[in-house]
Order: C-alpha cells, then sequence, then structure tokens
C-alpha cells in the first residue's frame, strides 16, 4: 500500500484565512494555557543571561500563538528579570503564509512583544518532522493542534476522507502512520529541548467511545464531496485523491512510548489530560437565534483548516480556488438542514526532559 504524499502548497487556508476562522483550536489552546504557565514556572532555568528560546511548532499564521506565548513569557519573567532575552521562535512548513504571520507579530494590539524590548520575535519554515533547531537549543516548546496532522498520507480511503472513517487495511496504515510519527516528534522535540526543558502539546482528541466531536461535520462534507461530483465539478479521480492527513489520537495512543517504565528519547510525562471543548458557535446560536452565522462560522472553519489539503487534489489553481467556494457554499445548505453542535475534545501533554532540579531562583539579576 503506498503512501500519498500531503501537499505542502497549504495545509491551511493563506491570506489570514486561518487567523480569522480558527475558534476551535484557539479554544483549545486556551485551555492548555494554565498548563504552560506551570511548565514555564517549573522548567530548569540556567544561570546567566544567554537568551532563553521558545517554541512554537505550528504556529500557522501567528494569531493564535498571541496568548500563549504571552502567558509563557509572563512566567519566565517573574524568574528572570526583564532585561533576559528571550528568542520566540515560530515554526510552520516552507509554504506557510508567513506573511499575515509577520504582520501580526508586528501589528497587532495583543502581540507579546509590545511592551518587552527583551522579546524577539523569529520564524523557521520547516516541517516539524525534521530537526528545526541545533541540540539542545529549546528551553520551552508549545505546540497546539498541529502535531495532529500526519507526515504524510499513508492511504486513499474508499469513500471517505478522514481517517476515522476508515476500515481495515487502510485504517491499519493509519494507525501505523500516526504512531511512527508520534514516535518521531517527539524523539526531535527531545534532541532540541535544554536539559529541564519542557514541552506542552496541544491536541484534538478522541472521546473513549472514539468520538471526535466533528463526525457531522466531516459526514455533511463528505456529502458534498459526492455531489461535486455529481455535478462534474471535480473529476472522480480527483475526488478519490482527496484525503485529510489529519489523525486524532487516544490517551492511550499518546502515552504509549513511554511505556512502560515512563521514559522516551529522556523525555517523561508531568500531565496527560482529556478536556471538553465546547462549541462556541453553537453557544452563541443557544443565544441569538441566528441560523445563517452559526453555518457560516462552522463552514469558514472547515474551509479555512480543511480545504487546502482536500484541493490539493486539484492541479490546476484557478479550480482549487473555485472549489473552496463551491464546497463553503454547498457545506452551509448542508449544515441548515441538520443543526447540531460540534462539541470536541482536546488532549494536553506537558512533557520534562531529564536535566537539573529548579533552583528556588533563577533569576539573572539576583
Amino acid at each position: 500500500m503506498s503512501a500519498v504524499a500531503i501537499s505542502t502548497h497549504g495545509v491551511m487556508e493563506g491570506g489570514g484565512s486561518y487567523n480569522q476562522h480558527a475558534e476551535v483550536p484557539a479554544g483549545g489552546g486556551n485551555l492548555a494555557l494554565p498548563c504552560l504557565e506551570d511548565a514555564a514556572r517549573s522548567l530548569a532555568v540556567r544561570p546567566g543571561n544567554d537568551p532563553l528560546v521558545i517554541a512554537d511548532y505550528g504556529s500557522s499564521q501567528g494569531k493564535n500563538s498571541l496568548a500563549p506565548m504571552r502567558a509563557a513569557i509572563r512566567c519566565l519573567r517573574t524568574r528572570v528579570g526583564s532585561e533576559r532575552p528571550i528568542i520566540v521562535v515560530h515554526v510552520d512548513q516552507h509554504a506557510n503564509d508567513f506573511n499575515t504571520l509577520f504582520d501580526v507579530l508586528h501589528a497587532d494590539p495583543e502581540r507579546y512583544s509590545m511592551e518587552d524590548p527583551s522579546v524577539f520575535p523569529s520564524a523557521i519554515g520547516r516541517s516539524f518532522y525534521e530537526d528545526v533547531f541545533p541540540r539542545g537549543q529549546v528551553d520551552l516548546g508549545w505546540c497546539s493542534y498541529a502535531a495532529v496532522w500526519l507526515s504524510r498520507v499513508p492511504a486513499l480511503i474508499p469513500g471517505h476522507f478522514v481517517s476515522l472513517a476508515s476500515t481495515g487495511e487502510v485504517r491499519a496504515a493509519f494507525d501505523r502512520q500516526a504512531s511512527d510519527d508520534w514516535r518521531l516528534f517527539l524523539s526531535l522535540r527531545a534532541r532540541e529541548l535544554r536539559p529541564g526543558g519542557r514541552l506542552v502539546v496541544v491536541l484534538p482528541g478522541l472521546s473513549d467511545a472514539g468520538a471526535s466531536g466533528f463526525e457531522p461535520l466531516f459526514n455533511c462534507a463528505n456529502a458534498v464531496l459526492a455531489q461535486l461530483v455529481h455535478e462534474q465539478v471535480i473529476r472522480d479521480d480527483e475526488r478519490k485523491r482527496m484525503v485529510l492527513g489529519a489523525y486524532p489520537r487516544r490517551r492511550a495512543q499518546l502515552l504509549e512510548p513511554f511505556s512502560p517504565d515512563g521514559q522516551f528519547q529522556s523525555l517523561s510525562v508531568e500531565h496527560c489530560d482529556l478536556f471538553d471543548l465546547a462549541d462556541a458557535a453553537w453557544a452563541d446560536y443557544q443565544l441569538d437565534g441566528n441560523v445563517q452565522v452559526l453555518v457560516s462560522r462552522h463552514a469558514a472553519f472547515f474551509r479555512a483548516i480543511f480545504v487546502p489539503s482536500l484541493s490539493s487534489a486539484i492541479s490546476d489553481a484557478g479550480r482549487r480556488q473555485a472549489f473552496a467556494e463551491c464546497v463553503e457554499r454547498k457545506l452551509k445548505q448542508g449544515l441548515c438542514e441538520r443543526l447540531a453542535p460540534f462539541h470536541s475534545f482536546v488532549q494536553v501533554m506537558v512533557l520534562a526532559k531529564q536535566g537539573p532540579a529548579v533552583t528556588p531562583s533563577a533569576r539573572s539579576d539576583t
């Protein structure tokens, strides 16, 4: 069974679309902020005035990174004072919309560097399934929702486009790829972390029953794709190549590399928790009753995050754009017929790299 390469054309829709419509990842990241703050307080800070390095793995267009980076910097400042340099490095694939990212870092009113001249933002255009930093350079790592994406699509999915709808050999191929990629991700981050460093990973999760919460949305979108084939908007061979390289994991799958002694590549698990994430769009709908706003938010979310991967099966750029607009329009129509909330699940892991004990005070100005 041959693998299908994920196009790096754009996992997320560019032009700031992801920043505007990624409410779900923003909400999941917000749930993990207390864990990130605890990690910033507990990581080992070496003496001296060398810069501290925060890595934001999978930054996309930057808006959802502002609150986490601001929270981490605030906690570190209580430990090292106001003068010590802090370097924040945003990491994403080379085809990411870095123009929007840098616009956010430069001008957003909530940017984390606005009142801190000793904070230095930067970016690296490289997949986190490769080495991103030299060995032992990262003090604190943050990865929110990005590690749900596999390094490659291991198989086509007959009749659907999401791994959760696959069965048999196809599902087994996705399971193997997800296991291999998770181990690779952890191994690379373990090398990049300093001894005593921390890594916080936020992932869309699955309930104990194996549900993601997005099944109604994905099934509606799958029906839309079938309709577009029937209407000859896309060809049947293009539809068959449309597969998402996203793989939400159960808690047991996240913990598997750490069995049986709780260690993997010098990393240990400090926390691994599953949270419920309520659908903010549905909560607003219950207050105002505006159906069109509800389905527009749901459809725009799907378009910004998933449609670029689906449209990579279409070779012509003009047809890709038309496809995205058509999917969003028809998805709104389909969602109107079956209104439902998309309450989802969030996995939050805090990993520590073996290293020196944290001293009571690591301030550089004492």
